[in-house]
């Protein structure tokens, strides 16, 4: 406004046209005071109000970056962890089974073959029986601790859902609280931002108004 305060001022400008030049003027460095003072506004009062927020709810541990985010990460392992270890011995069991069925069913076959052989000996007959034998309850020893695994497991399975449910519904409530925070803080920001509802603004624009109505053309020209 100075660069064309200068100008005008310089102009044979005159009555109620003259007035109206310079209330543009004092409009535009009011408005630019307003807009200063919202500016500020949202630095001292949202950014303050976003900087004490942040810092009690996301403090920070050392070489472990935001205290909540550690948290959950360290809950949800605590959770994991004794299933993870049943899963694995699960596995290692299952594992075993698979290779003693296997055992089993080359035994199988090795007898089998044994039995219709004529030129085996009937006591190698008998030893690759009694292996077959042994395969045989070697496999269901294996199998008895791989269903009391299964057992063990699906017993535990509520207890680790309903452990890992309660976790994440606490995630979420937290992360329900940080949106609507952030809700709140934009809402704010928007009652800031918004000069149509600032009472200052609307009293620069009517008096602007108020003074452009009044440019009296018949009345200038008598001046």
């Amino acid at each position: 406004s100075n660069k064309w305060k200068s100008v005008v001022d310089t102009r044979p400008l005159y009555g109620s046209l003259m007035r109206a030049w310079q209330c543009f003027f004092t409009s535009t460095e009011r408005l630019s005071a307003l807009h200063s003072s919202i500016a500020q506004s949202l630095v001292t009062e949202e950014g303050e109000r976003v900087k004490t927020w942040q810092k009690e709810t996301f403090p920070k541990k050392i070489f472990c970056g935001f205290k909540e985010t550690y948290d959950n990460k360290t809950s949800f392992s605590r959770a994991q962890k004794p299933w993870s270890k049943k899963l694995q011995k699960l596995e290692k069991v299952r594992a075993s089974y698979h290779k003693t069925c296997q055992k089993e069913q080359a035994a199988l076959d090795k007898e089998r073959q044994a039995r219709e052989s004529s030129e085996m000996s009937e006591d190698k007959k008998l030893k690759i029986a009694e292996a077959k034998e042994k395969a045989t309850e070697e496999k269901e020893k294996v199998r008895d601790r791989y269903e009391k695994m299964l057992d063990e497991v699906s017993s535990y399975t509520p207890r680790y859902m309903e452990e890992m449910e309660a976790i994440f519904e606490q995630s979420q409530e937290e992360e329900r609280k940080r949106i609507s925070f952030l809700k709140q803080v934009f809402l704010s920001i928007h009652r800031h931002l918004d000069v149509t509802n600032n009472e200052s603004v609307k009293a620069v624009y009517s008096e602007l108004h108020q003074t452009l109505m009044s440019i009296d053309e018949q009345d200038d020209l008598k001046w």
